[in-house]
């Protein structure tokens, strides 16, 4: 018996989150190891330059951990075409949050 493949899958949102959160813990960890040595920052940054960063880098994250769940969901059947997507995709977000949120400051 073959299964109905026009019934749809409800999307696991618990798990969805929970990708999401680990994304968003991972890049604010990476993060964490370029802005936290920064001993004397610049004056003309102010007092809560370290905001912008952190921000842009924790919605990268939590942005390619959802797509990780979600691409994982849709390609149930091609698993590891969907792990390596989801990792090159990740990695690919967290450069670009990295470089939104570091340009001006650490980046020129």
């Amino acid at each position: 018996m073959t299964p109905n493949t026009l019934v749809p899958r409800a999307i696991n949102y618990r798990k969805l989150l929970n990708l999401a959160a680990a994304g968003a813990g991972l890049g604010l960890l990476l993060m964490a190891l370029f802005l936290l040595p920064v001993k004397h920052p610049k004056p003309e940054w102010g007092p809560m330059w370290m905001l912008r960063p952190f921000v842009m880098i924790a919605l990268a994250g939590a942005t390619g951990g959802a797509f990780a769940y979600l691409i994982n969901w849709y390609l149930d059947r091609y698993k590891a075409v969907a792990v390596i997507l989801s990792i090159v995709i990740y990695i690919i977000g967290l450069w670009m949050g990295t470089v939104l949120g570091l340009v001006g400051m650490l980046w020129h």
